[in-house]
């Protein structure tokens, strides 16, 4: 099950009537932990939780200090603290080394439900929205408003402040047999997928998720779909060379930050002689041959290496071996 805040809301919508539910946010951190300042979790009293603030060593802990929030109606906060020796971290068997302060929340109708449905509508139109959440007050009332991507969230006066922003959106060209393990990947990552392929035996409902957008349309009838403003990255894999062209054609007036086209530079040659558009109208940078050098060759090894270097670019980090092992 994917963490993205988007599908935590969704889980807590569909029951949010008939159960009592608690908001576990973390607001500060020191040393090392497993997730950061702002990573959240959803809690409900059947027992059931949705995200991760730990490997999974706190968050049964997590839960039994989430009734205490049902019983009285008002915040709590919660620390684990694994640089000293006393504390109930260490009785958990976290091995962290670090500090994390929670703060649990509960959501009910008395406090507007945090504002939360609030801000799922906002996440589902692909919108960012700064979230406001009152620590030090005995009864939550936490505020939304839109807002333009900050760098760090933020902790003060009473307040943590944080920017969410939608999930990532992948914009896939292909809906061949290997194109199924990019899509699974990519869901397991909670991306919003939209999926391009209009040849009737490819794409079919049953090899995709629901979820999925598909789309069946003449490539080069999209250039209007309100989607391509709203994808961050584009694989292209329709294996058709003509396909690609179309596809790598449409993608320059999208939104994509990252584009990736799957096969080796003397086909990509063939691919940019068929472009409906002339070489120089191609504004995007293009990943080719795309992917980081993971080694394998099965459809889900060269999946992952694709989605991986999508995934580095996107956090803009450099895809390196973090121990330096492969140095």
């Amino acid at each position: 099950m994917a963490n993205r805040l988007n599908q935590l809301l969704k889980h807590w919508r569909a029951s949010k009537e008939s159960q009592k539910w608690v908001l576990a946010t973390i607001i500060e951190t020191d040393g090392s932990s497993y997730r950061k300042a702002g990573a959240m979790m959803m809690i409900n009293d059947m027992g059931q939780y949705y995200g991760l603030l730990s490997g999974g060593c706190l968050e049964s802990d997590i839960m039994l200090q989430a009734r205490r929030c049902w019983d009285t109606g008002h915040n709590r906060i919660v620390e684990y603290d694994m640089r000293e020796e006393e504390d109930l971290a260490w009785k958990l068997g976290i091995g962290c080394g670090g500090m994390v302060r929670i703060l649990l929340q509960p959501v009910a109708e008395e406090n507007n439900y945090l504002q939360l449905d609030n801000l799922y509508a906002l996440l589902e139109a692909n919108e960012a929205a700064e979230y406001c959440q009152v620590v030090d007050q005995k009864l939550p009332k936490n505020t939304l408003s839109m807002a333009a991507p900050s760098d760090r969230p933020v902790a003060e006066l009473g307040i943590f402040k944080q920017v969410l922003k939608p999930a990532p959106h992948l914009a896939v060209f292909g809906g061949g047999v290997d194109a199924r393990p990019v899509v699974a990947i990519a869901m397991q990552l909670g991306w919003q997928i939209t999926l391009v392929d209009p040849r009737t035996s490819y794409a079919r409902d049953g090899h995709f998720d629901a979820s999925v957008n598909l789309v069946r349309h003449p490539i080069d009838s999209l250039s209007q779909s309100a989607w391509l403003q709203q994808i961050d990255m584009a694989l292209i894999m329709t294996h058709n060379i003509k396909l690609d062209a179309q596809s790598l054609a449409l993608v320059q007036s999208s939104a994509a930050k990252y584009v990736g086209m799957l096969g080796p530079v003397h086909r990509t040659d063939r691919v940019l002689d068929l472009l409906p558009i002339n070489r120089d109208q191609l504004t995007k940078p293009l990943a080719n041959p795309v992917g980081l050098r993971l080694g394998g060759e099965l459809p889900e090894s060269i999946a992952l290496s694709m989605l991986s270097e999508a995934h580095a670019f996107i956090e803009q980090q450099d895809g390196q071996s973090i121990s330096g092992i492969l140095s």
